[in-house]
């Protein structure tokens, strides 16, 4: 199939042979007609499937078609985001494909000045890409009027729940016309996403073009045993591969990232990060230096794990273990994108084992273990031989998908910790006791006197933070995405 087949317009197909495609996606190929057509869509794709493009043309289009207002324009596009870069780059790709149709684009986010976007907002544009915070500052100011809105898309819609945008969504629904097109887009698909899809899209087309948490055949996915004490090392010892040509390195924590970049450049190793607490210029300057290739090493939270549209990522190193499974997927697609091969490393110590055996249950893989010859840090493969790893998944208690409010092991007011990660035995830590250490007057595994096994503490949820404890929550957290 060619994109002329799908019936797009002529403008639009220059602007798309002027970037070098041809021929669409599957993701594309199934939802652009329904989308043209005017239905409310639920897309569930991996990042890097080209479902950006799949919902900027058709809409595109629409807007062309539908003609401009002779007096001031009116906002009829709005699409949601989780984070900066990802609204920057869904900004790029609708001022991209639609440069031969006279329309307006505008992108505003947090963590730069309201000024220039406050202006751009009052002259009228036709598509606002906007994530959801600095959204609702400026409708404070009556800034952004939806009165005359078609078309909403909220991208990357789980991802936006797992940073706790959920109540500013729903703000922002609150204030859009109930007539409207409906485009809900999400890599994954867990009972709170499909609960907030059910509330907003109306006999939605579902497209989905790969079963939810697969990962790419064509990236070789490896494991390292490793202790925390020697990850530094075998970093370094990574990065040295001749074989590499550009890397992110993922990190837990904010100060893990700048702890990392600090480290390597002590052994001489040029590296940027990119979280959350860098500010606005000093994110779009390391991706600039990350794109250009002057740097070729870029040291990230989850934050950038969505986000990153960046050609010819050779490897992806996870330095430390994300605590939600998910995020493993959506950390290792940066590699191995539109048709490429990549190299996926994980370091794993003793304490992240539990992040591990929840990855390879939802990717469905044992991930070989790395080799690496002659390097004394590495460790042999701790894990239960296959079939006995496979008898305890059986065995083991299902544990709820997707929660909301936050990464796995953050302990979020109201709910109950299920998890027996890292951070704290199954429930919470007490101060000075070691993990797993048998409560004292009772065997290990022995339930309290008048309680069920399993049941909460009394005047306490289950996995609820308490005085003195320490809490281990995770931050919050792609190349061209036509293709």
């Amino acid at each position: 199939m060619q994109f002329a087949d799908l019936k797009l317009i002529q403008p639009l197909l220059n602007a798309i042979a002027a970037e070098g495609y041809s021929a669409p996606t599957p993701i594309q190929e199934q939802a652009i007609p329904p989308i043209l057509a005017g239905n409310d869509v639920l897309g569930c794709a991996q990042t890097g499937t080209g479902k950006t493009a799949a919902f900027a043309l058709p809409i595109l289009q629409r807007l062309a078609q539908g003609g401009t207002s002779s007096g001031q324009r009116a906002l009829r596009v709005l699409v949601l985001t989780p984070t900066r870069e990802l609204a920057a780059q869904v900004g790029e790709s609708f001022a991209t494909y639609g440069k031969n149709l006279g329309l307006r684009t505008a992108v505003v986010f947090g963590g730069v000045g309201q000024r220039p976007q406050m202006e751009a907002l009052r002259r009228g544009v036709d598509v606002l890409v906007a994530t959801p915070g600095r959204l609702l500052d400026l409708c404070s100011q009556g800034i952004a009027p939806f009165g005359r809105l078609e078309t909403l898309v909220l991208d990357e819609a789980d991802r936006m729940l797992d940073m706790g945008f959920i109540h500013d969504i729903r703000r922002v629904l609150a204030m859009l016309p109930e007539r409207r097109q409906t485009l809900f887009f999400s890599a994954t698909m867990p009972p709170d996403i499909q609960k907030l899809a059910n509330s907003i899209l109306r006999s939605p087309v579902r497209v989905e073009v790969a079963r939810v948490a697969t990962t790419a055949e064509n990236i070789d996915q490896r494991v390292v045993f490793v202790e925390r004490s020697d990850k530094r090392a075998m970093l370094e010892h990574v990065l040295k591969d001749p074989a590499l040509h550009r890397a992110i390195v993922f990190t837990r924590t904010k100060h893990g990232a700048n702890r990392v970049v600090q480290q390597l450049s002590r052994a001489r190793i040029e590296a940027v990060a990119i979280h959350g607490n860098k500010s606005q210029g000093a994110r779009e300057r390391a991706l600039a230096s990350f794109k250009q290739g002057t740097t070729s090493v870029l040291v990230a939270t989850d934050i950038a794990a969505r986000g990153i549209d960046i050609d010819d990522i050779s490897h992806v190193i996870n330095y430390d273990l994300p605590n939600i499974p998910e995020s493993y997927v959506h950390r290792i697609g940066r590699t191995a994108r539109a048709g490429a091969s990549g190299v996926a490393v994980s370091f794993c110590d003793s304490e992240e084992r539990p992040y591990l055996a929840d990855i390879e249950r939802l990717i469905q893989k044992r991930l070989p273990v790395f080799s690496i010859p002659g390097l004394t840090l590495s460790q042999g493969d701790p894990r239960p031989a296959p079939q006995a790893q496979a008898q305890a998944h059986v065995q083991a208690r299902p544990r709820p998908q997707g929660r909301p409010g936050g990464p796995r092991g953050e302990a979020r007011p109201g709910a109950q910790r299920m998890d027996g990660r890292p951070g704290g035995p199954r429930g919470d830590a007490r101060p000075g006791a070691q993990r797993g250490e048998a409560r004292p007057g009772a065997q290990r595994g022995e339930a309290r006197p008048g309680a069920q096994r399993g049941e909460a503490r009394p005047g306490a949820q289950r996995g609820e933070a308490r005085p003195g404890a320490q809490r281990m929550d995770a931050q919050p957290g792609a190349p061209r995405v036509s293709r």
